[in-house]
């Protein structure tokens, strides 16, 4: 397989699966096949939405596709924003409005656990696969870092003092989620590139 389209509109998470994948894959965006960037999210889990993204650009292009749908669970907020963490403050998916709704939620709020978590789908000729990846932490009181997108900047993980924002791409990567799946997602590749031999 050497050519995989990556189904996200999101220009952050593009760059971070084209830094965790393999480097002779050849990953085409949404734009390079001619593709809407807005896909359909509907479903009520991150399997569900993984597996919708891949699966309508699959149908439309006929070229492997992996997709992934990601979001922050908060203990104190029953699990929210979870599905919804892409749209939490809205349809418009700022992620500034997105944070700042989630910490007013969470003001005087003593139990700060979460988790992030990762489903990547990958869809093809041979069928239909799931990947997961979770990493816990907590939410910080306040924004802190510039790197990343989304809810990285009042995301700690529990292996760090440091927010995900605050972190360089290559130690995220390697702590992260998105970087737990993709990891099993390549690993999955390499050893069916290896077993068609």
């Amino acid at each position: 397989m050497s050519k995989l389209l990556l189904c996200t509109g999101n220009v952050g998470k593009l760059a971070e699966l084209r830094a965790l994948l393999p480097s002779g894959m050849e990953l085409l965006s949404l734009t390079d096949a001619g593709l809407t960037t807005d896909l359909p999210e509907t479903g009520d889990t991150f399997t569900a939405n993984a597996l919708q993204k891949a699966r309508f650009a699959f149908e439309r292009t006929g070229i492997p596709c992996i997709a992934d749908d990601s979001g922050l669970e908060v203990e104190a907020l029953g699990g929210a924003p979870g599905v919804f963490s892409a749209r939490y403050a809205g349809e418009a998916k700022g992620d500034a409005a997105n944070m700042a709704k989630l910490l007013r939620e969470m003001e005087g709020v003593e139990d700060r656990s979460a988790r992030f978590l990762t489903v990547v789908a990958l869809i093809d000729k041979h069928g239909e696969h799931t990947f997961e990846g979770e990493v816990k932490g907590a939410i910080t009181s306040e924004p802190r870092g510039s790197n990343g997108f989304g809810y990285d900047p009042i995301f700690l993980p529990e292996m760090s003092d440091l927010t995900f924002a605050e972190l360089d791409a290559k130690m995220k990567n390697a702590i992260s989620h998105r970087g737990q799946a993709v990891w099993k997602l390549a690993r999955f590749l390499a050893e069916r590139e290896f077993g068609d031999r």
